[in-house]
Parts: structure tokens; C-alpha cells; sequence
């Protein structure tokens, strides 16, 4: 019984593993593609919007995730986690679709060219090393994420609960920050879509 487990998990590792490596790759493809895949109509342009809400309320519901377990609330608590993954998978699925279709916006492009001219990077001051600085450890972080929350989820569902306990204890706050601070890397490009 227990050979068929660890056989099992195995299984789930090595699926994780290979999410872990193949989600980061795909979305940096998207992201440094020459030509963009051809999308019918602009609603393609509302998904950053749609993003921005999809973080925000993954925020939410992994405050709420925070707030039931400590309650001892236990059902509540992994309801709000299987809502923050959910809209987190929703968010990827949305982020991808974006990136693969549109180019990106840059932080400072006030005329829309495509370019951030020196003259636009003087007027942002500081303000592009502080945005710079929040999207590079948001990016760097959110592929980070991708394989603890697999793990802690993997973890909770299989009741392997004193690895979920050690796993969160990295994978919360990161998650939390990622989520909080593509939101607020939104807030902060959203002047320059076009």
C-alpha cells in the first residue's frame, strides 16, 4: 500500500514539476514572440482589466483563507483557497491569451508608440525604478509560486497535512504578494493602454 502511494505521488511531483517549468516557459514565449497570434475584436484589450479584478479578489480570498484557518474554520478556509486557485487559474488562462494576442504596454509610453523615448523615462523620474522594481520581484516571484501552491494544494487534497503546514509557510506570503502586486502593477501601467 504504502509502494503504491509514494508510486502516486511520484506521479503528482513529477506533473507539478513539469507545470512548474512549462507555465513560466509558455508565458515568457507569448511575452518575446515577434508576431502575435491573430485575435478577432478588441475584447481581447479588456483582459487587463479583467486580470486586475482576478488578483484583486484572489487578495481577497486568500485573506479570507488566512483569517477561516486561524478561526479553526476549516471548510471556509479551503473553500477560499479553492476560489483564490481557481480565479489564479483563471487569471493565467486570461494573462496568457492576453500576451499571446496583444503587444505589451510600457510603463512611460505617454504617446503610445511603442517606445519609451529618453524624454518619456526623464518625466517618470523615480517612478520607473519603483515600478521596475515591483514588476521584476512580482515576475520573478510568480514563477516561484507556481509550484508551492501545486505543492500545498497537492498536499491538502491528499491530507498530507503536515507538509501543506510546512509548504504554506512559503507559498502564502508569495502568493500574496504576487497577487497584491499585479494589482498594483496594474494600477500603475494602466495610464498608458491605448
Amino acid at each position: 500500500m504504502k509502494q503504491m502511494q509514494a508510486t502516486q505521488d511520484n506521479r503528482y511531483l513529477i506533473i507539478i514539476g513539469i507545470l512548474s517549468v512549462a507555465i513560466p516557459v509558455v508565458v515568457a514565449i507569448l511575452l518575446f514572440m515577434p508576431t502575435k497570434m491573430a485575435v478577432d475584436g478588441e475584447w481581447v484589450y479588456f483582459l487587463p482589466h479583467l486580470n486586475a479584478a482576478l488578483n484583486s479578489a484572489t487578495s481577497i480570498a486568500l485573506v479570507l483563507g488566512l483569517v477561516f484557518i486561524k478561526q479553526n474554520k476549516v471548510n471556509y478556509h479551503r473553500m477560499a483557497m479553492l476560489v483564490a486557485f481557481t480565479l489564479g487559474a483563471i487569471f493565467l488562462v486570461s494573462y496568457v491569451i492576453y500576451h499571446g494576442a496583444a503587444e505589451s504596454t510600457k510603463f512611460g509610453d505617454v504617446d503610445n508608440d511603442g517606445v519609451v523615448s529618453a524624454v518619456e523615462i526623464a518625466d517618470l523620474g523615480i517612478m520607473r525604478s519603483v515600478y521596475l522594481i515591483i514588476l521584476l520581484s512580482h515576475i520573478a516571484l510568480a514563477i516561484i509560486v507556481v509550484p508551492l501552491v501545486l505543492l500545498a494544494l497537492y498536499y491538502a487534497i491528499t491530507e498530507k497535512f503536515v507538509q501543506h503546514r510546512k509548504i504554506v509557510k512559503f507559498a502564502y506570503p508569495v502568493w500574496l504578494y504576487v497577487s497584491v502586486t499585479g494589482v498594483v502593477v496594474y494600477l500603475m501601467i494602466s495610464p498608458y493602454y491605448g
